[in-house]
């Protein structure tokens, strides 16, 4: 077996939930180990792989190699998850990394019909079963004291969990036609489990606030194993933080030259502008074929026949939804291979109280259902580019980037992955497919995102404090107080990870202007956006150096 061959089959064998994200079925019956133990011999394991790999410890010479590619971005893979497994911030001092893991662990295996629902169910009792072992071992390794916002965060999940298996997997089992008491009973031992999991967290040690903080050699190694950034840090910072002062500038430019209130004002309006509850969900689809039109015709891209279809959120997982890391675009597994993708999308329908449907289809209006479940996520954006990185050559770039249970799979795809998404978006306001208004929100977009690198670096160096992130979200971006603190926890537990939005977006303009540059006249668009996705979800650090 080769050593790439060797660092795959570890990879599922020791993450079995990604495993099944990915449409890798072997390990659908059980979760990984993360007691001390099992985080130790995944840790040796780690490190034999990495010592046989070539490329480990230098960029191979030929960068446009394929294989040379993926084996020096294996080893850089398991730099970042050796580091992980070091540190506190992951598996020895996340709760919410073990409960996101158990309720994905069975939400992966519903929400798909990758095989017959009798198999599938006989791999959710499996993993129903394996659930508690998972949790005790979870929290054995988890020896130290719990940052509050983490143990709030882990406690809701706790919730959500438990309603999945209480009351989803009935749903399920109903829906499927399914007589199951394997799964009944093996849930009821698993919420058992969960309940002794939530009673532990709520009287764990909190930590103080530094502790939400990774620290800068941490966020040093993500850049440059991770992201494959060769920019120093405090470099980065400064660009981040000149590029959130420009983009608000323009922001309140652009916003106060199209309404006398500026930008609340046409927040105002684009909430006031939704389809009814009858148009709701066929105006997901007629969006996405407009989107796909307009994009062909301006000939952006070569669009794969890669179809989706937008469906309420199932009723098993309905419930248990907002408690949850629930995505409402969760990427395809690349080797299922089923024939349509479904998008889940909050439910409207005319038989809720008018309040309530009222709130759901201002969040959900046109704009929203435009820039960020259409044109980022379910069209040009996430959805087009995992088609090219799933048939595209590098092993690593088909997987990197595939959702798992709180993040995906391997995090140097990520400035690809959320790279091209907020790229693909500015391309299609070039084209003139926003509104004037939406472009204004999608000017926005460009603030929060380098806001995100804002805090990211500034958080995990120590030179930000928890509350400054939650003020830069809530006072410079315009965020509601609570879900600027939701999105300062998630900064706090994902060292590296907002800032590969900005990062990745800014690489790839800046890769177009390169290139227009090298190839003038006969630079084509659409030649130049193919090649790019063909990589897969691999840095785009690296794919600068490559092109």
């Amino acid at each position: 077996m080769s050593a790439l061959a060797a660092f795959f089959d570890s990879y599922y064998r020791l993450r079995p939930v990604n495993a099944t994200f990915t449409g890798v079925h072997e390990f659908d019956d059980r979760f990984p180990d993360w007691s001390p133990g099992g985080l130790e011999r995944a840790a040796d394991e780690m490190r034999r792989l990495r010592g046989a790999l070539p490329h480990a410890d230098a960029p191979p010479a030929d960068l446009g190699d394929v294989r040379a590619r993926d084996e020096a971005l294996a080893a850089a893979f398991l730099d970042v998850q050796l580091a992980e497994l070091e540190g506190r911030h992951f598996q020895r001092g996340n709760p919410s990394l073990a409960i996101g893991e158990a309720a994905f662990g069975i939400v992966a295996l519903i929400t798909r019909r990758f095989a017959p629902a009798p198999q599938r169910a006989a791999a959710v009792a499996a993993r129903l079963d394996a659930m508690p072992a998972f949790l005790d071992g979870a929290r054995a390794s988890i020896g130290c004291a719990i940052p509050e916002e983490w143990r709030r965060k882990a406690l809701k999940e706790c919730d959500g969990t438990e309603r999945l298996i209480a009351g989803g997997l009935p749903q399920w089992l109903a829906a499927e036609s399914l007589d199951d008491d394997g799964v009944r009973a093996a849930g009821t031992r698993a919420c058992a489990a969960i309940d002794t999991f939530r009673r532990w967290l709520a009287d764990a040690p909190l930590a103080d606030e530094s502790s939400y903080a990774a620290g800068a050699e941490m966020l040093d190694l993500l850049l440059a194993r991770g992201h494959w950034c060769a920019a120093d840090r405090r470099e980065l910072a400064r660009a981040a933080q000149e590029a959130l002062e420009h983009a608000l500038a323009e922001l309140v430019r652009r916003a106060r030259a199209a309404a006398p209130g500026g930008w609340p004002e046409v927040q105002e309006r684009l909430a006031a502008h939704h389809p009814s509850a009858v148009e709701y969900l066929p105006a997901f689809q007629r969006t996405w074929d407009d989107c796909r039109t307009r994009a062909l015709d301006a000939r952006l891209v070569t669009w794969p026949d890669y179809p989706i279809r937008y469906v309420p959120i199932p009723p098993e997982t309905r419930e248990a939804a907002p408690f949850l890391y629930y995505l409402f675009y969760r990427s395809p597994a690349p080797f299922d291979r089923l024939p349509i993708h479904d998008y889940v999308v909050t439910p409207v329908d005319e038989r809720m109280p008018a309040d309530e449907q009222r709130r759901r289809l201002r969040a959900a209006n046109c704009s929203a259902i435009k820039l960020n479940h259409v044109v980022h996520h379910g069209a040009i954006g996430h959805h087009v580019q995992n088609y090219y990185a799933y048939a595209g050559a590098s092993e690593i770039g088909r997987v990197a980037a595939v959702d798992c249970a709180t993040r995906i799979g391997m995090f140097l795809g990520g400035t690809m992955a959320e790279g091209w998404a907020c790229y693909a978006t500015d391309v299609m306001d070039e084209i003139g497919y926003l509104t004037p208004d939406e472009s204004i929100a999608q000017q926005h977009a460009r603030a929060r995102l380098a806001a995100r690198a804002v805090v990211d670096i500034g958080l995990h160096e120590r030179s930000l404090s928890f509350d400054g992130a939650i003020a830069v979200y809530r006072d410079r971006i315009g965020m509601a107080p609570d879900a600027a603190r939701a999105e300062a926890c998630k900064n706090s537990m994902f060292p590296g990870t907002a800032l590969m939005y900005w990062l990745g977006t800014e690489g790839l303009h800046r890769l177009r202007a390169s290139r227009q540059r090298v190839e003038g006249s006969a630079f084509d668009l659409q030649r130049f956006h193919d090649r790019v996705l063909s990589f897969g979800s691999i840095p785009v650090p690296l794919l600068e150096r490559i092109c």
